[in-house]
C-alpha cells in the first residue's frame, strides 16, 4: 500500500469487475485544488500512472505525454479507460480518456520507449539561480499549496515584473525521489508566469488549462537524486492573444540535468 501522500493521491488501479481490459479506477483528491478544480499537473500525473500500467513494461519509459483538459473533474471517484495503439519493437504510443460517469474530463496521448542510441545533443544550460536553502519558503494560500515547498529565485504570483517569467525551487512538502508521475505534476506545480507581471491591485481569473505536453528527458534511474532534493522549476510566457496564452517550461535537477521540457495552452479568463 502506498505510504506517501503523493502516492496515494495519484494511484490507480486495474477495474477488473467491469470486464473491459485497459481501465482503470483513481480518486481525484481535493488537496490538490486550485480555483475551479484540480491542478493540471497532478491530474496528468494520474493519467500518466494509468498509461504507464497499460504499457506494463518498465524498459519503456514515459518520452512524450500530452494531456487535453476538456473539463475541471470533481473530488472523488474518476476512471481512465486507456488503449495502446501500437506497441512497436521499442516505441508504445497510449491513449486514454479521463472519465467520471458519463462525463469525458480529458483526453491524452502518451509516446513509451527503450532508450535510443546515436549521436548525442546537449546545449542546455540551468540557469544561475541561488541554491534553496538561501531562499524563503513561498506562504501557502491555496490548498495545493501544502502539497509543495515554494522557494522563488524570480516572478512569483502578482511580483509587478517586467516579463512574465517564474522560476523557483520546487520540491513535495514530504521527501520523496523524482519520478515520471512527479515532474508531471511538477510541469505545472507553479503559478502561472503571466502571474508575475501582475501587482496586487491588479485582477485576473483563472487560467485553465487547454492542453499541456510534456516531454520527459532524462533516464532518471541513473542519477544521484535524494528524497529531499529540490527541483528547479522555470516558466515563461511570450505571447497572449484572442484570450489564449502559451507557457513553456524546465525541470532542473539541483545538479544541472535537464530533466522535462513541458509547454502549455491556458485560456485568460476575466477577473
Amino acid at each position: 500500500m502506498a505510504t506517501h501522500f503523493f502516492d496515494r493521491d495519484t494511484a490507480v488501479r486495474p477495474a477488473s469487475t467491469s470486464g473491459r481490459e485497459g481501465l482503470y479506477h483513481a480518486r481525484i483528491d481535493p488537496g490538490w485544488w486550485i480555483v475551479r478544480g484540480p491542478n493540471g499537473g497532478y491530474v496528468a500525473a494520474i493519467v500518466l500512472r494509468a498509461m504507464a500500467a497499460a504499457v506494463g513494461d518498465e524498459s519503456r519509459a514515459p518520452r512524450s505525454l500530452t494531456v487535453h483538459y476538456l473539463r475541471p473533474p470533481a473530488e472523488g471517484d474518476a476512471q481512465i479507460a486507456t488503449r495502446i495503439e501500437r506497441a512497436g519493437r521499442s516505441l508504445t504510443t497510449v491513449t486514454a480518456q479521463l472519465l467520471q460517469g458519463e462525463k469525458l474530463l480529458g483526453l491524452a496521448i502518451a509516446a513509451f520507449s527503450t532508450s535510443q542510441g546515436g549521436d548525442s545533443l546537449d546545449e542546455t544550460a540551468m540557469p544561475e539561480v541561488p541554491p534553496p536553502d538561501a531562499l524563503p519558503a513561498a506562504p501557502r494560500r491555496l490548498p495545493i499549496s501544502a502539497r509543495y515547498e515554494q522557494r522563488f529565485v524570480e516572478g512569483g504570483p502578482f511580483g509587478g515584473s517586467e516579463r512574465a517569467r517564474v522560476a523557483a525551487w520546487l520540491r513535495l512538502s514530504e521527501p520523496r525521489r523524482v519520478d515520471a508521475p512527479l515532474l508531471a505534476a511538477y510541469a505545472d506545480g507553479l503559478p502561472p508566469a503571466l502571474m508575475s507581471r501582475l501587482r496586487p491591485e491588479q485582477g485576473l481569473g483563472p487560467l485553465p488549462t487547454v492542453d499541456l505536453t510534456i516531454h520527459f528527458r532524462a533516464e532518471l534511474a541513473g542519477l544521484a537524486l535524494s528524497p529531499d532534493d529540490f527541483c528547479l522549476a522555470v516558466f515563461h510566457s511570450r505571447l497572449a492573444r484572442h484570450g489564449f496564452i502559451e507557457q513553456d517550461g524546465e525541470i532542473w535537477s539541483r545538479n544541472g540535468v535537464l530533466l522535462a521540457q513541458s509547454r502549455q495552452l491556458a485560456i485568460v479568463l476575466g477577473a
